[in-house]
């Protein structure tokens, strides 16, 4: 017979958990930039790579395009992001940053500030952490495939 895990031992209960302390540290934040936390995860991949279409978008959040549509009409509305069709096929839509948009860039610093604050944790233990996880979230896919 196998022995039950405690909650607080099982790895999925502590990500998730923290996940979740991590977006009540960030929607206060967020509320003062007037956006919301997916919102957010748009923006940061366009301020990684800007112009770029909503299925490159959706793609690198491993999100699907008809998640990702709602977002952009959304940051379209507050004047973040533009949209334009492709002139070669009309069903691309390519999403670009407004000058709003790319100024919330600098004031979305914010929340990495306050993760830090919070954690205790030195920018080296912290991206290591990061390294791990993602270590952990690449095995799972490669072996799901």
């Amino acid at each position: 017979m196998t022995q039950l895990i405690p909650l607080e031992d099982q790895l999925c209960f502590s990500l998730y958990a923290t996940s979740i302390t991590i977006n009540r540290l960030y929607k206060p934040l967020l509320d003062g930039l007037g956006i919301t936390y997916p919102q957010y995860l748009v923006l940061s991949v366009l301020w990684e790579k800007d112009g770029l279409s909503i299925g490159e978008i959706a793609a690198r959040l491993d999100l699907e395009p008809s998640t990702i549509t709602p977002l952009i009409k959304r940051l379209e509305a507050a004047s973040l992001v533009g949209r334009s069709r492709s002139a070669e096929d009309e069903r691309r839509v390519w999403v670009s940053l407004t000058d709003q948009g790319k100024a919330l860039s600098s004031q979305s610093r914010c929340l990495g500030e306050a993760l830090f604050a919070k954690a205790g944790m030195t920018v080296e233990e912290m991206i290591t952490l990061n390294k791990e996880v993602r270590r952990l979230r690449d095995a799972l896919l490669t072996s799901a495939d």
